[in-house]
């Protein structure tokens, strides 16, 4: 399912912000999940929804910081993998979030 979610984030281009919004309990609860799989398919949902635009690249790195107070290896994995790519100079800079 985050497969499916992170294709969506990143093809879907007329879902609105609100349907994606609605999918973070979905990630938050499979976030402590350990199998490589499911913690690099929630990674890949999480950063391709925040990439998607500025509110969703707030709303996405809002939840990885939640997500990093899970007592859980995978969850801390999964939210510096997230913040170090949405919080990156270069990526900020394709999203114009950083002002020139």
């Amino acid at each position: 399912s985050f497969a499916l979610i992170a294709c969506l984030a990143w093809h879907d281009k007329k879902a609105s912000d609100d349907f994606f919004i609605d999918l973070f309990p979905v990630i938050k609860s499979g976030a402590s999940d350990n199998r490589n799989y499911v913690k690099k398919a929630v990674s890949w949902a999480l950063r391709n929804i925040g990439k998607r635009n500025p509110n969703l690249n707030q709303q996405a790195l809002k939840l990885a910081k939640e997500i990093s107070k899970i007592d859980s290896k995978a969850t801390r994995w999964i939210a510096s993998d997230v913040i170090r790519e949405l919080e990156s100079e270069a990526f900020r800079r394709r999203l114009k979030l950083d002002k020139d």
